[in-house]
């Protein structure tokens, strides 16, 4: 039914967005690969257009949209890094915007998108999904899905390539998993440029639905919105899209706690002296705190790094991570 979902689609993404897209750094700790007892290179999208991967996707999905199509308007649902990668995308190609936000979403995120000339709806979080299908339908808009839609896989799947680009193949890709753009992307561009990788994605414990999915071999639903540090990964449920890719090509799943993940955050902040949001440093937590263990050459994508501190300071307590 997905067939569509090749390596050839990434590869096409790249040339689609060259230029356009911000070529982001890799950076290395000696620190941190002595913790780790590898050499690992973060791919750090948090330095990327709206400070997210997310701009990857949204970029390629509106730029494939014909004229006609693009005058009636796009629409999508986030919380926010897909938002802002969607608002600039559109306000690049000239296409109206109108972005579904849950109102606990950061509000450094929601001004951004404001920023970049999209309308905002606000509504509860688990109600996101359903206000923005009901627009979408009664405006004519196109829903751009923020991780169920080829393009946006695609798009995301350009920073893995782009990665083994800088730095050759790897033994191991760490990816952190919300809806599973990042993820299923990632390993269709692992597939053809580092076939010998293992693509291993992470989720908040709280938040591990892509874990069940992946290994029950359907798509499971939570019942609450999560409740995490990892505002990026708040979410219930996985794509059709993307678990048909991450079944295939995904060699494993795990979680982390929400203590590694403030715990990983801390430690990028001071010893690394670059802000990344917890999301990111959900998928660096396992490496860093040997809790999956790794040899050989290790890549983590740092998926943003569109942290409110407001937010963070609520989490965050002296005695939880010392």
């Amino acid at each position: 039914m997905f067939d569509h979902l090749i390596p050839q689609r990434v590869a096409e993404a790249t040339a689609r967005i060259h230029g356009i897209a911000h070529v982001t750094p890799v950076l290395t700790s000696r620190t941190l690969n002595a913790r780790a007892g590898s050499a690992v290179f973060l791919k750090c999208e948090n330095l990327q257009r709206v400070g997210a991967f997310k701009f990857r996707g949204a970029y390629n999905a509106v730029s494939r949209l014909d004229d006609g199509t693009r005058a009636k308007g796009v629409i999508t649902h986030s919380s926010g890094n897909h938002a802002q990668g969607l608002a600039l995308a559109s306000k690049l190609l000239g296409v109206p915007c109108t972005i579904v936000m849950p109102d606990n979403a950061p509000a450094v995120k929601k001004a951004a998108t404001a920023g970049y000339g999209a309308t905002i709806v606000q509504c509860a979080p688990i109600d996101r999904e359903r206000v923005a299908l009901q627009l979408a339908q009664a405006n004519e808009y196109t829903l751009i899905h923020p991780y169920d839609n080829g393009n946006i896989i695609a798009g995301a799947g350009t920073a893995a390539w782009e990665l083994f680009d800088q730095v050759g193949e790897l033994d191991y890709l760490f990816v952190p998993v919300g809806g599973g753009g990042l993820i299923s992307g990632s390993a269709l561009a692992a597939v053809e440029r580092s076939p010998g990788c293992r693509v291993i994605g992470v989720e908040p414990e709280s938040a591990d639905d892509a874990n069940q999915s992946w290994r029950n071999g359907t798509v499971t639903t939570l019942d609450v919105v999560p409740d995490t540090l990892a505002d990026g990964l708040r979410t219930r449920f996985i794509g059709e899209r993307n678990l048909f890719v991450m079944q295939r090509y995904v060699s494993d799943m795990t979680t982390v706690s929400e203590v590694a993940i403030q715990v990983t955050l801390r430690f990028v902040w001071e010893r690394m002296k670059i802000i990344i949001e917890p999301s990111s440093a959900v998928a660096l937590a396992p490496v860093l705190l040997g809790t999956y263990p790794v040899r050989g050459r290790v890549g983590v994508l740092i998926s943003g790094g569109n942290v409110s501190w407001d937010v963070v300071c609520r989490f965050l307590s002296i005695d939880r991570v010392s």
